[in-house]
């Protein structure tokens, strides 16, 4: 939209508060904070959005793999022949025999439920996502047979352990004797402590090679599962396919989507349910553009009358009121973008001000799953918030634009 020199001039003057056009002037800017408020909560809540699901699926998936080819009861006795048929499937890029086992640890009287699991001795060196998250402590301690493990942050301060102290793993379903099953209790030292951000893994997870998890849990040259991790997790299902007709009736195949089916639907709707909800604060925003140009309208209505006597014409005027409603909308876009971005790079500091100042734990690390408030800004998602923003506005000025345009100068004239 070309606008001409007087034009712009027009726009320019409208813009600006005139004699006796103060409350016009305060609902345009009324009108400016709710886009920016209106765009701002939107960057803000989907960009928190997608940092949950790619937080969640970055550390599940990290310490989980794309799918696990599981045995039935928990055993998998052929695992060797699986992983071997694993490993040559098109797609796969790693397969790795794993125990997993709850049991229960314990520490000078405290006694806590643990998810024991075991690992080959590379997988644990190797993987990203306990690597990079140890806070004490090495894993290259963790060697078969050392009687070494690693914990979790919260297992560790919920037992009271500290690096070097000895926690004890407690196995209900231990040694028959003519008296009863006894607990097998077998003492280990806390070799690493690690925080992966995910609170159910770390307030339970106990890692510790495969070969003493198999000693452990009395099952001999025996794994739970495989970990399989694929070229493409979306395509999972359709990479292991052929895998999972090899081992039907030995194994199952279950993927990160049926891991975790409810929890990513759950984020998947509270997305576009919260996108929706926040979009009417951005239309409700544009309700008060519209009612401000009404106002001005009616304000200009003389001028707009003499205007049209020196010869604009009615093109010129619905440029000129479209103009000053974009100009609106697009300022409180730009306010909008800002105040988003300020928020989320500060986004922990001011979670944390604002649970210093009311005294209440905003970020349970039990019930939102991450230790952290997570962002990930979306380029695209962003740039539709703002063109929604931006149409939503055009079309506000549809309606004052062509009232003023319309405006018959001779009856307006001839009353004044």
């Amino acid at each position: 939209m070309i606008l001409t020199r007087y034009e712009r001039m027009i726009a320019k003057r409208y813009l600006l508060p005139g004699k006796g056009e103060g409350f016009i002037f305060l609902v345009a800017g009324i009108s400016l904070v709710a886009v920016m408020l209106g765009v701002a909560a939107l960057i803000i809540v989907m960009s928190v959005m997608n940092g949950f699901r790619a937080e969640l699926f970055d550390k599940i998936v990290g310490l989980n793999g794309h799918a696990v080819v599981q045995g039935y009861g928990g055993r998998l006795p052929d695992w060797k022949a699986i992983l071997k048929e694993a490993k040559a499937t098109p797609g796969v890029t790693s397969a790795t025999p794993l125990i997993e086992q709850p049991l229960l640890g314990s520490f000078q009287g405290r006694v806590e439920a643990v998810l024991v699991r075991g690992m080959t001795v590379n997988d644990i060196r190797n993987n990203a996502t306990l690597k990079a998250k140890v806070v004490a402590g090495s894993l290259s301690a963790l060697t078969p047979n050392s009687g070494k493990v690693a914990i979790g942050s919260r297992l560790a301060e919920n037992l009271g352990i500290q690096l070097g102290d000895n926690i004890t793993i407690i196995n209900p379903a231990g040694r028959s004797t003519p008296f009863g099953t006894v607990p097998r209790q077998v003492s280990y030292q806390v070799a690493a402590i690690f925080e992966v951000g995910i609170y159910d893994y770390d307030k339970a997870f106990v890692v510790m090679p495969v070969e003493d998890a198999q000693t452990l849990l009395l099952l001999g040259d025996v794994v739970s599962m495989i970990e399989v991790e694929t070229v493409n997790a979306d395509q999972v299902a359709a990479i292991l396919e052929p895998l999972a007709g090899k081992v039907a009736g030995r194994a199952i195949i279950t993927d990160w989507r049926q891991m975790n089916a409810s929890l990513f639907e759950a984020l998947a709707v509270e997305r576009v349910a919260m996108f929706v909800v926040l979009s009417i604060i951005v239309l409700v925003a544009v309700f008060n553009i519209l009612s401000s140009l009404i106002m001005l309208v009616r304000a200009k209505t003389r001028d707009i009358a003499i205007l049209r006597t020196m010869g604009a014409s009615r093109g010129g005027l619905v440029k000129i009121f479209m103009t000053v409603g974009v100009t609106i909308g697009a300022l409180g876009m730009a306010a909008g973008m800002v105040l988003g971005f300020t928020f989320l790079f500060f986004r922990q500091s001011v979670v944390n001000a604002i649970q210093f100042l009311t005294g209440q734990n905003l970020w349970d690390p039990s019930i939102r799953f991450l230790t952290e408030l997570p962002a990930k800004p979306d380029p695209v998602e962003i740039a539709t918030i703002c063109l929604m923003a931006l149409v939503f506005s055009f079309l506000a000025t549809l309606y004052p634009a062509f009232k003023a345009a319309n405006t018959d100068p001779v009856q307006v004239l001839r009353y004044e």
